[in-house]
């Protein structure tokens, strides 16, 4: 099992890269359009795949458990994102002014006008499609959990003192 932990950034990165391919592919081949939350979301993950990918270059083991610790700090910003957008979605919080309901009703008829020549922003606080219940939002607010605590349990095993003399033997 100690040896497995080496791979974890390259976990990191494959769950990473099939959540953003999954964005990116519901929003290209999909047709569905994000709103301004969803693409604030897409950050934490790019991120991910970026701390992985320099983990696995770098293949330094000393450094794994400091490693998992931003990973899991990179997943809670994430996990904030998600839950903020959850919460606009069920109106729980106030979204932003430029993809809630309120902005985008128009005042007068130019600003009708407007909208309807330019395009409308897509809306944060209507799911734009859902499995069992649960936005998209909510799928990214899961992932994003269970990555995180997937993250800080390899940091607490890493960071034991029996596998802190193993990784000192290992680099020797």
């Amino acid at each position: 099992m100690r040896a497995d932990l080496r791979r974890f950034p390259v976990f990191v990165l494959v769950a990473s890269t099939a959540v953003l391919g999954g964005a990116f592919l519901s929003q290209y081949w999909g047709e569905l359009a994000p709103c301004e939350l969803c693409l604030l979301q897409r950050w934490p993950w790019a991120a991910a795949i970026a701390i992985s990918l320099t983990a696995i270059v770098a293949g330094r083991q000393v450094a794994l458990p400091w490693v998992a610790l931003l990973l899991a700090a990179v997943f809670a910003v994430g996990s904030a994102l998600a839950f903020y957008h959850v919460g606009v979605e069920k109106h729980w919080f106030a979204g932003p002014t430029a993809c809630t309901g309120a902005a985008t009703a128009a005042d007068t008829v130019e600003t009708l006008k407007k909208r309807i020549l330019g395009q409308m922003p897509v809306r944060c606080d209507e799911p734009a499609w859902m499995l069992w219940g649960i936005s998209l939002a909510g799928w990214n607010l899961l992932a994003s959990l269970l990555m995180g605590s997937a993250c800080l349990a390899v940091f607490r095993l890493l960071r034991g003192p029996q596998r802190q003399a193993e990784i000192r033997r290992e680099t020797a």
